[in-house]
């Protein structure tokens, strides 16, 4: 029988309602690229935090709303959004468990924003205020449409990957990175210079601020699903 690695997603919250959730498009991109996709709903117990990651070959962390600034050292300011500080917490204690267990991750929109706080790093809370000369990194269109092109750098994981030196993504975020966490390397910015993609030390680690889950029409976006499942395989 072939094993099929099983891929840990982490799911955003609905606490108005008391439920998790996550949009299907993950479960696709993971299932297209030959894995098994299993939600992680956030938990205050470490300890459950740390049986999640038994389960599991490798980490997806999801798209969703606000980091709540606390957890950079910072107070909140106007243009933050709504924040969910369970998932928040729950989401960068698995990130800094995973990464010291050598698990493949793959982050996405919010997720390298996570990824980025949990190595020490911290974010503009909203572009529009903090960062001068910004392109609309809120798209006005589809999510299955490419609104603006990064630059990837070469040598990194993401060029090696794609084998393109420039891409064209969707772009659904008012949040960045500022400054670089520790471990961390930046793969590709946008023409405005904010950072668009992220990558760590040690086995697969890759991170982006789009969507590619809603770009799989597209092989260099589906390409970094099927990079982390085949890494999760190893």
């Amino acid at each position: 029988m072939v094993s099929i690695p099983c891929i840990g997603l982490v799911c955003d919250e609905d606490f108005y309602r008391g439920r998790v959730r996550l949009r299907r498009a993950y479960l696709a991109a993971v299932e297209q690229a030959g894995g098994l996709p299993v939600l992680l709903p956030a938990t205050t117990d470490t300890e459950l935090a740390g049986a999640y990651l038994d389960k599991i070959e490798a980490l997806v962390l999801t798209g969703g709303g606000d980091l709540d600034p606390a957890f950079f050292g910072e107070e909140p300011l106007p243009g933050l959004g709504e924040v969910v500080p369970l998932r928040d917490a729950f989401e960068i204690a698995l990130v800094k468990l995973a990464w010291r267990q050598g698990k493949p991750i793959l982050a996405i929109c919010r997720g390298l924003q996570v990824l980025n706080v949990a190595a020490g790093g911290d974010l503009y809370q909203d572009l529009e205020r903090q960062y001068a000369g910004a392109l609309q990194h809120v798209q006005k269109g589809p999510r299955s449409y490419p609104t603006h092109e990064v630059k990837i750098l070469p040598g990194s994981l993401l060029f090696r990957l794609t084998g393109k030196d420039n891409l064209r993504v969707n772009s659904l975020h008012h949040q960045a990175v500022r400054r670089v966490g520790v471990g961390l390397k930046v793969a590709a910015y946008a023409s405005d210079g904010v950072i668009e993609a992220l990558e760590g030390e040690g086995n697969f680690i890759l991170a982006v601020q789009w969507h590619p889950e809603d770009l799989l029409a597209f092989r260099e976006h589906r390409i970094l699903f099927e990079a982390l499942v085949k890494a999760a395989g190893r």
